[in-house]
């Protein structure tokens, strides 16, 4: 196709390695014929609130996605999408976190919504259709903190932030992290994009500042190489698939430092006078200061 728009593919290709390349457009047309076979499903968010004290009408949202792949049915044998780490346990935390807030002597000031969406491995569906048909009004919503995957390794020294330095509550995980004699550090894998693969985005999308975090990378007693030698394994053998299932060697004592942590963060948003903001760099900024009002 590049021949017969009178380019040439290896000039092309070298060319856009360079900074300054800019998109070539090309005078060519393509015609594809594609048979799809469709079927429509019904699926359900499921939501759970705590009502605050002086601020009820201010929400901290906190998301996890409850659905997988469902089954394939090619393979032989289990075909099941279990989906233990992606994203049963991000659910499993978010139900653990409703319940620590249960137990607190007294609510928060603000009020807490709890909210599993649906059909995120189709998509974000379900984060879009609350964020673009909230229960609640999202100028009134401070921040979503959502859970996509937790720490099945152990205990580590770091917190990593996805997407860190977007908003202020990066700064209040700082601040929380050090408390616990840990550092924060950026994505591990920025090349993947994650910032915008899971419900949060749907969220940042329409302003509301969110926070995405993942396991950290520094394993109290683990060699450097012993992070990323977990990450490549899962991705090679059980990133969507049938074999995502809890596993005998899972160590969730740095899963629980983890939910501790963001029950922690929340609650500290929660109680706060300001609401947390986009910094001036971030690409949402503009959406947030528009449905603000002066």
């Amino acid at each position: 196709m590049l021949s017969a728009a009178g380019q040439n593919f290896d000039s092309l290709k070298a060319a856009a390695a360079r900074k300054d390349f800019k998109p070539v457009a090309l005078p060519a047309k393509a015609t594809f014929d594609v048979k799809i076979d469709a079927r429509k499903i019904q699926s359900h968010n499921v939501v759970a609130k705590i009502d605050g004290s002086d601020k009820k009408d201010e929400w901290l949202v906190y998301t996890a996605h409850w659905d997988h792949l469902g089954k394939d049915t090619s393979l032989k044998g289990d075909q099941i999408y279990n989906g233990a780490l992606d994203n049963a346990s991000g659910t499993a935390s978010l139900l653990e976190i409703a319940k620590a807030y249960v137990k607190m002597p007294q609510p928060p000031r603000r009020s807490v919504l709890f909210l599993s969406v649906t059909a995120e491995e189709k998509g974000l569906v379900g984060a879009k259709y609350y964020a673009t048909h909230p229960l609640y009004p999202l100028n009134k919503t401070v921040a979503d903190l959502n859970m996509d995957g937790i720490n099945q390794w152990g205990k580590t020294s770091d917190f990593t932030v996805i997407g860190l330095g977007n908003s202020t509550l990066d700064d209040v995980l700082t601040e929380t992290l050090k408390a616990q004699s840990r550092s924060v550090r950026p994505d591990a894998e920025p090349e993947k994009g994650f910032y915008y693969r899971s419900d949060h985005f749907e969220f940042a999308k329409q302003g509301v500042p969110a926070l995405y975090t993942d396991s950290g990378i520094s394993y109290i007693g683990k060699d450097e190489a012993f992070s990323k030698q977990k990450r490549d394994e899962y991705t090679a053998r059980d990133y969507h698939k049938v074999s995502d299932e809890v596993k005998p060697d899972w160590d969730l004592a740095g899963a629980v430092d983890d939910a501790q942590l963001l029950m922690i963060i929340g609650h500290r948003i929660a109680q706060a006078d300001k609401f947390p903001e986009w910094k001036s760099t971030s690409e949402f900024k503009a959406k947030r200061d528009s449905t603000m009002g002066p």
